[in-house]
């Protein structure tokens, strides 16, 4: 299954007398697509597109073989099985959160779908305790979850995302971003995410479109996305890869954590995240080196066999960035130019790939 999206329109804007979206995507019908780009890049257009708030004459919109959109046709808003969660919760002050759940909850009866338990929704979004508030009594974030939940509640086939966290500070995304990774990997709902913050792309994504000037530049799973030559993306302050791992082993003398992935294993300090337990962790290209020999008597305890896939450019003429397999994960390695010959860097070159450092995304 899979939502197919084609849009074409040119409207005014605030920033633009004639701002053109112009974008033909298949994506999963599965897992947190995030929809990464600049400010005015078109995310939240295409976002509205798919909800049906702006109503494109050019579009076509299948979402899991059902058609919402096409030439001729266009299903209204109000008979679209999705959610929508804004930057700001927009809870209805006058009810309190039981109240909001409710309201959710009719909106399933409407799509004449089969309510989901109340109780399980409240429970992954941890809300339960607040049921009996009124919005004015929430915080930023306990709002957002009840936002999320009582757009659960519509049983939506796609749940839409714009910059949930966007009004949010730091410690109320701490907060929230751990309900939303629980979204992702309990519930069979696909997620449409507009973010520009490269934290929360990193972490919640599985799927990734790159938007810019009204187009979509590029489109992948988040792995392969972050390690393509051809289209440097970068989250954050520099390029690196993203590994799906689990928790292996602990290392209690020396406070460190052992993390494995398909290819092998890495380790990294100890966050006190329980022996089996997923995670994800990011290598940033600045923090791989490599070696033609095994290295030895070496202060870096990350050593693993790899090939050249793939050599390509870097921001700066001094450097190169160089794509190594490592089984079936792929890493990047920032070089000097000069380095790079110095070793006879050239694509199908088994080699040793040293990591120096790895992050938890947490």
């Amino acid at each position: 299954m899979s939502i197919e999206a084609r849009f074409s329109l040119t409207y005014p804007t605030s920033a633009s007398p004639a701002f053109a979206l112009d974008v033909d995507l298949q994506l999963p019908a599965q897992g947190i697509t995030a929809l990464f780009g600049p400010s005015g890049s078109g995310k939240t257009s295409l976002l509205r597109c798919i909800a049906g708030l702006e109503k494109v004459k050019t579009g076509h919109l299948v979402v899991n073989g059902e058609c919402w959109q096409k030439a001729g046709f266009f299903l209204p808003v109000h008979r679209r099985a999705l959610g929508y969660v804004f930057q700001e919760a927009s809870l209805f002050p006058h009810l309190t959160v039981q109240g909001n759940l409710d309201y959710g909850a009719i909106r399933s009866q409407r799509h004449q779908v089969t309510p989901v338990d109340q109780r399980n929704i409240v429970e992954l979004l941890g809300i339960g305790h607040l049921l009996l508030r009124k919005p004015e009594r929430l915080s930023g974030g306990e709002r957002q979850r009840v936002a999320i939940a009582r757009a659960l509640l519509a049983v939506p086939k796609l749940l839409l995302m714009d910059e949930p966290l966007a009004a949010l500070d730091f410690e109320r995304k701490r907060e929230i971003l751990p309900y939303l990774e629980r979204l992702r990997d309990e519930l069979a709902i696909p997620v449409l995410y507009v973010s520009h913050a490269p934290d929360e792309v990193a972490r919640l994504a599985d799927h990734l479109v790159v938007m810019k000037d009204g187009r979509a530049v590029a489109s992948g799973p988040l792995a392969e996305m972050l390690t393509r030559l051809d289209l440097p993306i970068r989250l954050g302050e520099d390029a690196g890869a993203i590994l799906d791992a689990t928790v292996g082993a602990m290392d209690a003398d020396w406070h460190l954590a052992r993390v494995d992935f398909a290819s092998g294993s890495l380790w990294l300090a100890d966050h006190g995240v329980a022996v089996g337990s997923p995670v994800r962790v990011r290598v940033l290209a600045r923090d791989v080196s490599l070696a033609r020999e095994q290295p030895g008597g070496s202060s870096i305890q990350n050593i693993l066999p790899g090939r050249v896939d793939a050599i390509g450019h870097d921001e700066h003429p001094s450097a190169t960035l160089v794509r190594v397999q490592v089984g079936q994960a792929m890493l990047l390695a920032r070089l000097t130019r000069r380095s790079a010959a110095a070793l006879g860097i050239a694509v199908g070159q088994t080699l040793w790939v040293q990591v120096k450092s790895v992050a938890l995304l947490e």
